[in-house]
């Protein structure tokens, strides 16, 4: 419906041989897709091209409950796409404030952030841009009631992962291009409880541009209307128009 050139897709929840290659390829993209199992998985589909296709960022940390062996999951896909260094992410959840997914988490961002120090070191002017699920609601506002959030002691709106996320954009130098386009936005209705019908939702998906380019976004939005209708992902698409 919207032309997109590149879709970064989240939590397909499948593995690469069952993943539907040929319908994207039918409407002319080119698609890399990692999966391992029924969790997790990521996907970057193109028609601009798509090279140099990379599963896993450098250093990604592992997780494994105890006892059992530590495995990579496939949380992280990158790209370049006409120029453009894309990577699609699924954050990890976190779960609790004192899961173990917690402490995975939050290596999992750190690791995420050494990596894009060392991008924006070796090349100042780099194209890229990290895209997905990121699973944490960085402002009061980006959830329909933080005062719910703070007396059940919920994942997403707590200091570290906050402070995870925003040591991105002030210490590292990343831009959210799209919130000044739209302010008060969510990106997130949970399928219980009626919340999309009564607009309960958070804002927890986003595209952090490097400054070389977020200088080319002309335009953003967030498709709402993809999360109507039966049968729709929880999530809606986050899209932004570059100038070429």
């Amino acid at each position: 419906k919207t032309e997109v050139d590149v879709l970064a897709l989240q939590e397909t929840k499948t593995k690469d041989e069952t993943f539907p290659f040929e319908l994207f390829e039918f409407l002319g993209y080119e698609v890399a897709h990692y999966g391992l199992n029924q969790w997790n998985g990521v996907a970057i589909a193109s028609r601009v091209g798509l090279d140099s296709v990379e599963r896993t960022f450098p250093n990604q940390p592992a997780f494994g409950k105890p006892g059992d062996p530590a495995e990579v999951e496939a949380r992280a896909i990158g790209a370049t796409c006409n120029g453009v260094r894309i990577w699609s992410l699924y954050v990890p959840n976190g779960r609790g404030l004192t899961d173990p997914h917690m402490a995975y988490k939050m290596e999992w961002m750190r690791q995420l952030r050494t990596n894009v120090n060392g991008w924006l070191h070796a090349d100042p002017a780099a194209q890229f841009a990290l895209v997905g699920d990121w699973n944490v609601a960085p402002e009061d506002t980006d959830v329909w009631d933080i005062d719910f959030f703070r007396e059940n002691d919920l994942t997403h709106v707590s200091a570290p992962e906050r402070e995870a996320f925003y040591a991105l954009l002030n210490d590292e130098g990343l831009i959210d291009p799209v919130r000044p386009y739209t302010q008060g936005e969510y990106t997130y209705w949970d399928y219980q409880a009626g919340r999309f019908s009564k607009n309960e939702g958070m804002r927890i998906d986003f595209q952090l541009c490097s400054p070389a380019l977020a200088a080319r976004v002309e335009n953003a939005w967030i498709d709402r209307e993809e999360r109507e209708g039966d049968g729709a992902s929880d999530h809606t698409p986050v899209v932004i128009e570059l100038a070429d």
